[in-house]
């Protein structure tokens, strides 16, 4: 039997605290199934949901989804009308799925975007590092059937910016949308 050295052992218990430290950073999970729309297709981004504590994240998530899915080729996106309110803690009364789904339908849109901010802040601790977690669904707008979906929180190191995470988890989950050229057509597959 070898007994390594003091130097090999302290090497291995590094690289296995790093892939331990490394595996608990980031927890995702990416969208089983894919869908593919047109380029020039109109894609309505209806209100996502704020279930946390802090307020207005939700039109930050938004904001940052809108700018993705523009950045994936998808020419016309159109965003639900918010009001901007001059308190950030009064709450507006939110668009039930029901009237959001119907002025996307009012858009001409053939899709529409909702979800849910389930986290986004800096967890408390030596480190805050900031931690994200997120649901997107799009629905078939002429049918109101859900034809794709996707799932995840992710948390990063505690000198990432928080915007910076919640990107990275949004891209991650759009990844399961891929966009075509306007002459191929649509489907959605699992």
């Amino acid at each position: 039997m070898t007994i390594p050295s003091p130097t090999r052992r302290a090497t291995l218990a590094a690289l296995g605290m790093g892939a331990l430290l490394l595996a608990g950073c980031a927890v995702t999970a990416l969208p089983g199934q894919s869908l593919t729309v047109p380029a020039d297709g109109k894609f309505a981004v209806l209100p996502l949901s704020n279930a946390t504590d802090v307020p207005l994240v939700e039109r930050r998530a938004q904001a940052i989804t809108v700018s993705l899915l523009q950045q994936k080729g998808l020419r016309n996106v159109v965003v639900y009308p918010q009001k901007a309110g001059d308190n950030p803690l009064e709450a507006e009364p939110a668009a039930s799925p029901a009237q959001a789904l119907a002025w996307a339908k009012q858009q001409g849109a053939r899709y529409a975007l909702s979800g849910t901010v389930t986290e986004w802040r800096y967890k408390t601790g030596v480190d805050s590092e900031p931690a994200v977690g997120i649901t997107l669904q799009v629905t078939d707008v002429p049918t109101g059937q859900v034809v794709w979906s996707a799932s995840g929180g992710r948390s990063g190191w505690g000198y990432q910016a928080l915007a910076a995470v919640g990107q990275s988890q949004i891209e991650a989950l759009l990844r399961g949308i891929r966009v075509t050229a306007a002459t191929e057509k649509p489907a959605a597959k699992s």
